[in-house]
């Protein structure tokens, strides 16, 4: 089959470009910036341009048998206006010139990413794929990507989106984002640390969009976390454990705020994200539960 990834150059588009290669598909990624002169390997496609704009890139889209858009800004990042804007437009436009592409009907499939802060802030709240979208900038980012991504099926595509909790994985990810202050022992919890805290280990999302991709009779939502919810502070704590180090430094909610602003008060906020959909559809977790799943990160 033919792939083509936008966002391919990042932690989770990499690791399923690693697999679909090893399975013998053809994969094309797209990135906004060139990429290194060197042999590649003889079933992958390199494409260096930037998505929210229309160009040459959206030929491709019309040869490919599967769409997997994970373009976007990182939100690990200061938000001034400027920034929020790139949050949006690199999601939004991204995905609308990604459904103009495709021909008027055909057999196209798209996965297109969303995240779990589409609930916003849940509270103690279950939330699952049949939720309320929540309040606060990534929830509206994230209605409006996955209404921009519904379009599709107006074109005849089977579309699903992938509502990513923190993916969790070696080499890259957040893991790479968080394994440094835990290893100077200045880790611990974010606030309170009682708010939820979605994970998904990144074996369970690349089993899992096979596990989609190959059930066509699939379509529609799926929270991409594990079913073993923990809180912020008990996934500090976890982490600290795997890491023997200590995970009591907490960082004060107001430091958070006055620091990084609407940044810092996403990171208060928390989802209680159940992953409903895969279950009832007969999806089994390779890591249902988090201590398993950092072992095996940092452990092998």
């Amino acid at each position: 089959m033919k792939f083509l990834i936008t966002g391919g150059t990042g932690f989770i588009g990499s690791t399923l470009t690693r697999r679909l290669l090893a399975e013998g598909h053809q994969v094309t990624t797209t990135s906004s910036h060139d990429y290194p002169a060197k042999e590649g390997h003889p079933g992958l496609t390199r494409l260096a341009a930037d998505t929210t704009m229309p160009g040459s890139w959206q030929e491709k889209v019309r040869e490919q048998d599967v769409l997997i858009n994970l373009a976007g800004r990182s939100v690990f990042h200061l938000w001034t206006a400027d920034y929020k804007k790139q949050i949006r437009d690199s999601r939004i436009l991204t995905t609308r010139n990604l459904i103009e592409a495709l021909p008027e009907t055909g057999n196209t499939i798209l996965f297109s990413a969303s995240a779990a802060g589409f609930y916003g802030d849940g509270g103690d709240h279950d939330k699952d794929e049949a939720s309320d979208c929540g309040n606060g900038f990534l929830a509206e980012v994230c209605r409006e990507w996955e209404m921009e991504a519904g379009w599709a099926r107006r074109r005849g595509a089977r579309v699903v989106i992938m509502r990513f909790g923190v993916i969790l994985g070696a080499g890259g990810g957040a893991i790479a984002t968080m394994k440094r202050p835990f290893a100077m022992g200045l880790g611990g919890p974010i606030g309170s640390g009682q708010q939820w805290f979605p994970w998904f280990h990144v074996e369970d999302l690349i089993q899992a969009f096979f596990f989609l991709l190959r059930r066509p009779d699939l379509h529609g939502i799926y929270n991409f976390t594990a079913p073993g919810l923990v809180r912020q502070k008990d996934f500090a704590r976890a982490l600290g454990e795997v890491l023997h180090r200590p995970a009591i430094m907490p960082t004060p909610a107001l430091m958070m705020k006055l620091l990084l602003g609407d940044f810092g008060r996403s990171l208060l906020q928390g989802q209680r994200a159940i992953p409903r959909a895969l279950s009832n559809m007969g999806y089994r977790f390779v890591f249902p539960e988090l201590s398993p799943a950092l072992r095996e990160i940092f452990c092998g």
